[in-house]
Protein backbone atom coordinates (compact mmCIF):
# COMPACT_ATOMS: atom_id res chain seq x y z
CA UNK A 1 0.00 0.00 0.00
CA UNK A 2 1.89 3.39 -1.19
CA UNK A 3 -1.14 5.50 0.18
CA UNK A 4 -2.87 6.61 3.06
CA UNK A 5 -6.94 6.95 3.04
CA UNK A 6 -8.18 10.48 4.03
CA UNK A 7 -10.32 10.80 7.12
CA UNK A 8 -12.67 13.48 5.62
CA UNK A 9 -12.91 12.07 2.08
CA UNK A 10 -11.61 8.92 1.99
CA UNK A 11 -9.46 10.22 -0.94
CA UNK A 12 -5.91 8.51 -1.10
CA UNK A 13 -2.69 10.76 -0.25
CA UNK A 14 1.19 9.94 0.10
CA UNK A 15 2.73 7.94 3.05
CA UNK A 16 5.20 10.75 3.48
CA UNK A 17 2.11 13.16 4.26
CA UNK A 18 1.03 10.81 6.47
CA UNK A 19 4.48 10.35 8.06
CA UNK A 20 4.39 13.74 8.59
CA UNK A 21 1.13 13.77 10.66
CA UNK A 22 -1.73 14.79 8.35
CA UNK A 23 -4.75 13.04 8.04
CA UNK A 24 -6.61 14.24 5.45
CA UNK A 25 -5.80 14.76 1.84
CA UNK A 26 -3.94 18.16 0.54
CA UNK A 27 -7.56 19.16 -1.05
CA UNK A 28 -9.27 18.72 2.58
CA UNK A 29 -6.40 20.04 4.43
CA UNK A 30 -6.64 23.27 2.71
CA UNK A 31 -10.34 23.61 3.24
CA UNK A 32 -9.48 23.68 7.09
CA UNK A 33 -7.02 25.96 6.89
CA UNK A 34 -9.10 28.28 5.45
CA UNK A 35 -11.74 28.59 8.01
CA UNK A 36 -12.05 31.37 10.31
CA UNK A 37 -9.93 30.82 13.44
CA UNK A 38 -10.13 33.01 16.48
CA UNK A 39 -8.06 33.65 19.99
CA UNK A 40 -9.13 35.22 23.19
CA UNK A 41 -6.85 37.96 24.89
CA UNK A 42 -6.70 40.04 27.52
CA UNK A 43 -6.98 43.42 26.97
CA UNK A 44 -5.46 46.10 29.66
CA UNK A 45 -7.71 46.88 32.45
CA UNK A 46 -11.11 45.58 30.30
CA UNK A 47 -12.26 42.11 29.69
CA UNK A 48 -11.07 39.38 27.07
CA UNK A 49 -11.53 39.85 23.45
CA UNK A 50 -11.93 38.05 20.19
CA UNK A 51 -9.66 38.05 17.92
CA UNK A 52 -10.26 36.56 14.51
CA UNK A 53 -7.41 39.08 12.29
CA UNK A 54 -4.32 38.12 12.51
CA UNK A 55 -3.59 42.36 12.12
CA UNK A 56 -5.49 43.65 14.94
CA UNK A 57 -3.83 40.51 16.91
CA UNK A 58 -0.61 42.46 16.25
CA UNK A 59 0.43 44.99 18.56
CA UNK A 60 -2.97 44.53 21.11
CA UNK A 61 -1.07 45.68 24.69
CA UNK A 62 2.07 47.77 23.36
CA UNK A 63 2.52 51.19 24.56
CA UNK A 64 2.42 52.30 21.01
CA UNK A 65 0.10 52.40 17.77
CA UNK A 66 1.30 49.02 15.09
CA UNK A 67 2.12 49.84 11.99
CA UNK A 68 0.87 47.25 10.14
Amino acid sequence: MNNAECVECGASYPLRRAALGYKTCLTCGEQAAKQVKFCTVPGHKQGYMVISNRAELIGINNKTTPLV
